[in-house]
């Protein structure tokens, strides 16, 4: 059989990563990276935008709204995030909506959770551009239930009530999930509970991926053992004769992870070095292409060379750029030179679009900023993309 043509793509296309972008906007967006550059004002800064908030100053909300948030959010409500949603598919670049408010932890919290989820499962139905939908277990449960669950502790009758109230909310984002046949992925969480979530999304897919995947797991391939569970997980699918979704991420609590291990006298969960951890995900990335038969997955990645081996992959299976069981995705303000040089390929390209009130979703915005400093080179690298484009815009006059 011969191979599938397909046009090629380069990651340092910046006419292409940024055709969206008014000059206005690139020189805004110039400003944010510069600045993330810097650790000392990410922490100062941050540490100003929470007091401000809390002490309502006048004006905060506006800046931080204009800026930072702008920049990684589509606005307070799902409505707000519509002319995001809608720029990005012009481009052919799939919003998969992320209520990012992390809950009280009450009942209230975990229904009023619930209604947003579905609210979002709702749109994706209503709109071609909203290819997944997706949520947080610890959204809807609480988090200490499905550490005492996975440590096969016994609860208490009120525990117990508890945890068949967050069940009874999984499997209705799930069961109108399926009715719609919108994808939704379950995020991945820490370690200690991990395994509780892992289990209700074999549960929900068991019940909902007959005939697709619809129901998605996802796998943070810091973690030494996840390519072991994405093989289990593919065994039990073919033995009960059901399709398996996985999100493969890096992951996003290597810090926490490792500090838990060592209080609690754990080996640690976390690859030893980065270099293990881009290879663990490769590795993921060729088994899951080898099984599309059986595994739908997405590459949750801002890794270039995972994202051109994912694409060679499929050249080397013959699995068109749009295959349906194959995506790409992105953090909404991050990484455009990925995301909108895929979709101008043809690959199955969305963006992770977080909303929530702007107080509510600060902790999410803050590890953004965190994460732009943290990594080597991801605000260096986003801060010269946008210098590129520039310079060609100017010179292209």
């Amino acid at each position: 059989m011969p191979r599938t043509q397909v046009l090629p793509v380069s990651f340092e296309d910046t006419a292409i990563a940024f055709a969206s972008k008014s000059n206005a906007e690139l020189r805004k967006m110039y400003g944010l990276f510069a600045a993330m550059n810097n650790n000392g004002l990410v922490k100062l800064g941050g540490g100003m935008m929470k007091a401000a908030l809390k002490w309502h100053l006048p004006g905060t909300k506006f800046l931080i709204k204009n800026s930072i948030f702008e920049q990684f959010c589509g606005g307070e409500t799902i409505q707000e995030c519509l002319p995001v949603i809608e720029e990005l598919g012009r481009y052919n670049i799939g919003t998969i909506l992320d209520y990012s408010v992390e809950g009280e932890g009450s009942e209230k919290s975990f229904d009023h959770t619930l209604d947003e989820i579905l609210g979002t499962i709702d749109m994706a139905h209503r709109s071609r551009h909203i290819p997944f939908s997706v949520f947080k277990v610890t959204g809807v449960a609480d988090a200490a239930l499905l550490e005492k669950i996975q440590d096969k502790k016994p609860l208490t009758p009120a525990e117990q009530t508890s945890y068949e109230r967050a069940h009874a909310r999984i499997d209705a984002i799930c069961a109108q999930a399926h009715r719609y046949g919108v994808r939704v992925f379950i995020d991945a969480e820490e370690s200690w509970f991990q395994e509780t979530i892992d289990q209700l999304s074999y549960e929900m897919m068991a019940r909902y991926n007959k005939e697709s995947a619809i129901v998605w797991n996802t796998y943070q391939l810091y973690r030494h053992d996840r390519l072991a569970a994405i093989q289990q997980a593919c065994t039990a699918a073919e033995k009960g004769n059901y399709y398996l979704g996985g999100k493969l991420v890096r992951g996003a609590y290597m810090e926490k992870e490792t500090r838990v291990a060592a209080q609690r006298g754990n080996p640690n969960p976390i690859n030893p070095t980065k270099a293990a951890t881009d290879e663990l995900y490769n590795e993921a990335l060729r088994f899951c292409v080898e099984h599309a038969d059986r595994i739908s997955i997405c590459a949750g990645t801002h890794n270039e060379a995972s994202s051109l081996l994912l694409t060679q992959l499929m050249q080397q299976h013959n699995l068109q750029p749009g295959d349906p069981r194959i995506w790409f995705a992105q953090l909404y303000g991050m990484s455009d030179n990925l995301s909108y040089n895929l979709a101008h390929a043809g690959y199955n390209t969305a963006k992770y679009v977080p909303y929530g009130p702007v107080e509510a979703v600060m902790p999410y915005l803050l590890r953004r900023a965190d994460e732009n400093t943290a990594i080597a080179g991801q605000s260096s690298r986003e801060f010269l993309l946008i210098q590129k484009e520039l310079t060609r815009r100017k010179t292209a006059r």
